[in-house]
């Protein structure tokens, strides 16, 4: 066992003020109702739900988190499928609903290896399966009769789905699939839930009729035996090894020599081989197809601004907590050092990431109703459209539903700006913590690992730019030839070209209104000049993929200003906060609307949205005055994220302030290393001379 700590170190405190003293007049600063400002953004039964299910999980000494971050890949793994099972268990045990269960796995906060199970592999066997699939598969995968991942991703292609090169041809001798990988590059690669844990896959291959391919479609595949867990014959299957995070997930590679499935494995809501003519045949609405898609993404979009909120949540207590250096123009009486927040330098990364916290939150509430809505009219059968007309992809304007077209492209765009400002802002409030921010313990950067592959998973963020602005070309050439507007992309576009001849005139400094206005023209401006460039000057598609970026970035920054600006008019949100509290959080808009508009100064600029002198007035005056302003809040902000210090899993964040004495007691008593005893001379063969405590411990 490691040497325990001696008690005349247990006696040593912090210098200084103590941490829990200096964040409790860090929040006696400001006024505004933490628990009131969490029910907005939670809701009382989702915060209700998360106190009792984090009550069960601590109770559990499997979900014990005291060596998660001295495993190594192994015994990570082995720890998350206890916790996996737990879960299983546990949902079972105390009847959870689908919501609870996501809570509990949220609480955790690790990727498990059910991931992909309980995500895509249930989610397209309810969507794209027939009553009679669903009862052979669905009912036993709910059960965890079967275990399953979606098998889509190849070594050779990822976004490009059209180009995988897994086959399945129809055999109308038998009438079977012949489920194939023609080449290396044909391997399932970077699967969740399928290195160690499924036993079945959706397998997203080509289907091939008498030679002629139909394109992608979803084959389950049995690929381990039920009971032996082995790899059925012609079947290679296997985990793809460490990776940059994420280890806790068994990401999996998989290749098939002409395995044989029955008839029945391949899911027909939406298409299927008929076995008596062995004709491909359409059925039902594929476009319902892309409400699992939009509906990922738009979570992505929610999901952003709490993954953010952690980071900022910790950066900003640590800052609150760390004091170096004085101030050099503070009155002799206060030469103290200063504490790390006051530094303009600190604000300026960690308060517009505060902001964008609140901004990401409540533009993903606002996707999530965007798609409720869409599913209601698509299920509703919009009966008028011309199914016929409508283009393979979801971008086409003439969808089977008014907003389908601008939820898909949204969605798309706001799922790459989104990803992108939570992992990069991650990894600024990893930095702005100093040294400190470096040790796993800090909780920022092992989270920060897990995050990052959301930047390139559901569609790599640069890639899907591509979409959005496909779309945006579509709507400018409807509002050209004087389409009427059909949703808030097209009436944007309508509003700009009607005023093109005559400029306009935002007032971004003195109105709120003014600055949604002045991010739209941007849009709209940039929307125009890509068409130009597209359909006049006959550009080539990849000489504009820059600009089509830059146009996806613009549409979706809009985006999020627009809806957060929404947000704070709505009743919903004015009802339900003091109105100080609602002052504080329009200066949080501004300064996300303001900051962004800074930096991205030289496109509202060529616009004609805004002067020169404006974008200057925003960045030397009116931000810098707001970082002041929302200063004395910015505790009481992060606090509103209601984070428990258990899921946190920080030295640098917990709540009370104890940063040092809690980054000494991990280092000192729960690390296993100590335990340790190294022979260190090189003229020995000796490593270890003895292993103690923690670190012999050989199982859970």
């Amino acid at each position: 066992m490691a040497p325990p700590t001696p008690e005349w170190v247990k006696q040593l405190t912090p210098s200084g003020p103590q941490g829990h003293e200096l964040l409790a007049a860090e929040r006696a600063s400001s006024d505004i109702p933490v628990d009131q400002l969490s029910t907005l953004l939670h809701t009382k039964e989702v915060l209700d739900r998360k106190q009792q299910i984090l009550t069960i999980l601590k109770s559990e000494p499997v979900f014990d988190k005291t060596q998660n971050y001295f495993a190594g890949r192994t015994e990570r793994f082995e720890t998350a499928l206890a916790r996996a099972k737990k879960l299983a268990n546990l949902k079972v045990k105390h009847n959870w609903n689908l919501d609870e269960y996501r809570t509990a796995h949220d609480l955790i906060s690790e990727p498990g290896p059910y991931g992909l199970h309980d995500s895509m592999f249930v989610i397209t066997l309810g969507e794209q399966g027939t009553p009679e699939q669903q009862e052979r598969f669905l009912t036993k995968a709910q059960k965890y009769e079967i275990i399953g991942c979606y098998a889509q991703t190849e070594l050779g292609h990822g976004s490009n789905v059209r180009g995988l090169e897994t086959t399945a041809t129809w055999s109308p001798e038998d009438k079977t699939f012949i489920i194939h990988s023609p080449h290396l590059t044909a391997s399932k690669w970077w699967i969740g839930s399928l290195g160690r844990t499924a036993n079945h896959a959706v397998v997203m291959a080509q289907l091939i009729i008498n030679g002629k391919s139909f394109g992608p479609h979803p084959f389950v595949v049995q690929i381990r035996d039920l009971k032996t867990h082995e790899p059925l014959e012609n079947v290679h299957v296997g985990d793809i090894g460490p990776k940059f995070g994420y280890n806790t997930m068994d990401n999996g590679f998989l290749l098939f020599n002409k395995v044989k499935i029955p008839h029945v494995n391949m899911l027909a809501r939406f298409s299927r081989v008929d076995p008596e003519t062995n004709k491909f045949v359409r059925q039902g609405s594929p476009s319902l197809i892309y409400g699992t898609l939009t509906w990922v993404r738009s979570t992505i979009v929610m999901q952003a601004g709490s993954v953010l909120a952690r980071g900022v949540t910790i950066a900003t207590r640590y800052c609150a907590v760390r004091r170096q250096f004085q101030d050099r123009d503070a009155p002799a009486s206060e030469k103290s050092e200063n504490p790390v927040l006051n530094y303009t330098m600190v604000q300026i990364r960690l308060l517009p990431l505060l902001a964008a916290t609140f901004a990401l939150h409540f533009t993903g509430k606002a996707m999530m109703e965007l798609y409720q809505e869409n599913q209601k009219r698509m299920n509703a059968g919009n009966g008028n459209r011309d199914s016929s007309k409508r283009g393979a992809g979801p971008e086409e304007t003439q969808s089977g539903s008014d907003i389908l077209a601008d939820l898909h492209a949204s969605s798309c765009g706001l799922k790459a700006l989104s990803s992108t400002i939570a992992a990069e802002g991650l990894e600024v409030c990893r930095r702005a913590c100093g040294g400190h921010g470096y040790s796993s313990f800090s909780g920022i950067g092992p989270w920060y690992s897990d995050y990052l592959p959301t930047t390139t998973w559901e569609g790599d963020n640069y890639m899907l730019t591509q979409q959005v602005a496909r779309y945006l070309l579509k709507s400018a050439r409807s509002v050209i030839n004087k389409e009427p507007p059909t949703n808030d992309t097209t009436t944007i576009l309508t509003e700009f070209l009607s005023r093109s001849e005559v400029g306009c005139a935002f007032d971004i400094i003195g109105s709120d209104a003014d600055l949604v206005s002045a991010f739209a023209w941007r849009t709209s401006f940039l929307t125009f000049e890509a068409l130009k460039h597209r359909d006049q000057n006959k550009k080539p598609w990849n000489d504009l993929l820059v600009d089509f970026y830059r146009l996806s970035k613009a549409h979706s920054q809009y985006t999020v200003v627009k809806n957060f600006y929404n947000a704070l008019q709505s009743p919903a949100v004015t009802s339900q906060i003091p109105a100080s509290t609602l002052d504080v959080l329009r200066k949080l808009f501004r300064l996300f609307a303001l900051n962004t508009l800074e930096q991205e100064g030289s496109e509202f600029y060529a616009s004609g949205a805004c002067s020169k002198h404006q974008i200057s007035l925003a960045r030397t005056n009116t931000v810098m005055k707001l970082l002041k302003e929302i200063r004395p809040h910015a505790l009481r902000l992060v606090d509103s994220w209601a984070f428990d210090d258990w899921v946190l899993d920080s030295s640098l964040g917990r709540y009370d302030g104890k940063v040092y004495e809690d980054l000494f007691y991990r280092a000192s008593v729960t690390n296993p290393l100590n335990g340790i005893t190294v022979d260190p001379y090189p003229s020995s063969d000796v490593l270890f001379k003895k292993v103690e405590g923690i670190a012999a411990r050989s199982k859970l």
